[in-house]
């Protein structure tokens, strides 16, 4: 089951590697109506409990009052490796303004793999082990990367799915700092 997911995954990845998330053009671009933190609800972010790559159990909880980015990727997958740096990038520029990035690695290998792949990369925030069924809490993963940006209050704020303009998901991100 876990392979025909994958499976599936791996050719929405590749299909929507050029799509944009809702709340954005064609080209990626974020209405400035958005940019400025006029984003809607989305829906309310699910309750969830994983282990982090180092084993450790990690909750959603853990991380109230914060703004969440949530990340589903894997190790195989291009844009997600394309975007990882803009990622800690992110992390670095706004932890101290209350933004936690979470890597949810959707990847069938050991967890110490995909730490290793974490650590060559250099990624500064949690990697959590997932699957289907914590990708089907948030609604359904249909391509990766997918990421949902989550207010403070816990609330869904934006979906994107595949790659975007950096710069226009920074300032969508920023928004809710």
């Amino acid at each position: 089951m876990k392979s025909i997911f994958q499976c599936g995954l791996l050719v929405a990845a590749m299909l929507m590697t050029a799509a944009c998330g809702q709340g954005e053009s064609a080209k990626g671009h974020i209405p400035p109506l958005l940019a400025r933190s006029a984003l809607p609800v989305v829906g309310l972010a699910p309750s969830w409990t994983l282990n982090d790559v180092d084993g450790r159990e990690v909750k959603s909880t853990d991380f109230k009052g914060k703004v969440v980015v949530v990340d589903f990727w894997a190790t195989w997958c291009p844009p997600c490796r394309k975007e990882l740096p803009e990622y800690v990038a992110l992390q670095k520029k706004y932890a101290d303004r209350g933004l936690v990035i979470l890597g949810f690695s959707l990847d069938e290998l050991p967890a110490a793999q995909v730490k290793a792949f974490a650590e060559k990369m250099k990624v500064n925030y949690p990697i959590l082990m997932a699957n289907a069924e914590t990708a089907e809490a948030f609604g359904g993963v249909q391509g990766l990367p997918t990421a949902f940006v989550i207010d403070r209050e816990g609330q869904i704020r934006h979906v994107k799915v595949g790659l975007s303009d950096p710069e226009a998901y920074e300032k969508l991100i920023a928004s809710l700092l």
